[in-house]
């Protein structure tokens, strides 16, 4: 804990070639944890031991009745994660106290978010000139937030509807600023994405914003558009993909992701956001919706859901010791294979409506060809311990989401149940 601490801020500190890559910001984060580690570094010799003789023994018989969890957030976290997250709820490090007890402006909690943020950096090689804030809100707070610090009110802006969520943010928009919907997907069911060649972007647009992954209808960027404009900026809103995969972050002005999905509890909202941007907010913006009061309070402004920014932390630590985003990439690739193979070789008792181009890997939604059967489908799941594949509301149907944290034996199980329920119903 404290020394894993060390081992990340002391060479972030000192190394030439890692103080070129991270922001001055950063430079301070590094060595204040490192300075954080040594004053606190007899007592974590003795806690680090502690902690390990007194965390709890993995429970065999416990962890059987954990489920696989299909929801689209809050979702399945790491059992890695969750152990750890247990084994150190009580006494966090030897401090004598749970992460959730701890002032966010304490020596302990400094180093848990400074933490947190150096390991999604690695982990998104995010350059230095971009800021990493935790918030609060979700990414619907967000749609205003944009608009807000990006726009002044007369200023025109593009959007690409690819389905609910990609619209939410542009109505969100008229409030603000002059947005435009220069392609939507709705007549056809949000089962698409436009040809980025076919869009007539507004001449002069201040920014570009997509969902990259549409949590309800399934649709997901597998590349990114440019910003006509010389100027234009590239927005987006990566919640029930953030963290899948290697992302190019100098594409971006913003990055925005709720972490519910991918990378921890509700209530964190991550912003990664290119600085050039920050402090020109309209003046009726928010003092909670300004970028610019978060960037320098470094995500301290006021109390941050501390307990989820340590979870996203260890989420974080995960990721990288799992070989980072090409690598939990890969696997996420093979899980949706699976289980997109056998929708579509159910001879059409199962159905996917998303174009198969786009399909997402996190979010596949699918029908059955008798949509009566579909109750019973859900029914029966759940008594096989696989829970949460009601679809959305508003489409219907049913709708597996396999973030990084579903094992491939969920979606392996999954598929079996599948099998199983077309052979006795496919008459």
């Amino acid at each position: 804990m404290a020394a894993s601490s060390t081992a990340v801020a002391a060479p972030a500190a000192t190394n030439p070639l890692l103080r070129r890559r991270l922001p001055t910001a950063a430079i301070r984060i590094a060595a204040s944890l490192s300075n954080i580690s040594a004053s606190r570094r007899s007592v974590s010799l003795i806690s680090c031991a502690s902690s390990v003789s007194q965390a709890p023994p993995r429970d065999v018989n416990a962890l059987t009745d954990r489920v696989f969890n299909f929801a689209a957030g809050p979702a399945t976290l790491p059992e890695n994660v969750l152990l750890k997250a247990q084994s150190e709820l009580y006494n966090w490090g030897g401090s004598g106290m749970s992460v959730m007890e701890m002032s966010h402006r304490g020596k302990e909690f400094l180093s848990i978010i400074q933490k947190a943020e150096l390991d999604l950096r690695s982990l998104l090689n995010i350059p230095s000139e971009y800021s990493v804030l935790f918030l609060q809100g979700g990414a619907t707070t967000q749609f205003a937030a944009v608009p807000l610090n990006l726009c002044k009110p007369d200023d025109e802006v593009d959007y690409i509807v690819t389905g609910s969520w990609g619209d939410k943010a542009y109505k969100e928009a008229t409030k603000y600023c002059k947005p435009k919907s220069i392609w939507s997907g709705k007549s056809e069911k949000y089962t698409k994405i436009p040809s980025f060649g076919s869009l007539e972007q507004t001449p002069g647009a201040r920014y570009l914003h997509i969902c990259a992954n549409e949590t309800i209808h399934g649709v997901e960027f597998k590349d990114y558009p440019k910003p006509a404009g010389e100027n234009g900026l590239l927005i987006a809103d990566m919640s029930s993909n953030f963290c899948s995969k290697p992302v190019d972050v100098t594409k971006f002005g913003i990055i925005y992701a709720g972490a519910q999905k991918n990378v921890g509890p509700s209530g964190v909202t991550i912003v990664i956001v290119r600085s050039d941007l920050v402090g020109n907010c309209q003046p009726s913006t928010p003092v909670m919706l300004d970028y610019k009061i978060h960037t320098e309070n470094n995500s301290l402004y006021n109390t941050p859901p501390c307990y989820g920014i340590h979870i996203c932390g260890l989420v974080f630590e995960d990721l990288l010791a799992q070989g980072g985003l090409s690598a939990v990439e890969q696997k996420n690739i093979h899980k949706a294979g699976i289980l997109y193979d056998a929708i579509d070789g159910s001879r059409g008792f199962y159905r996917c409506p998303v174009e198969k181009s786009v399909r997402s890997n996190m979010n596949v939604p699918f029908t059955l060809a008798n949509p009566e059967l579909e109750a019973e489908f859900v029914k029966e799941a759940a008594k096989e311990k696989m829970v949460q594949l009601k679809g959305h509301r508003s489409v219907g149907g049913m709708r597996a989401s396999i973030y990084n944290a579903m094992p491939l034996a969920g979606v392996e199980k999954l598929v079996a149940f599948m099998k199983d329920f077309q052979a006795k119903h496919d008459h």
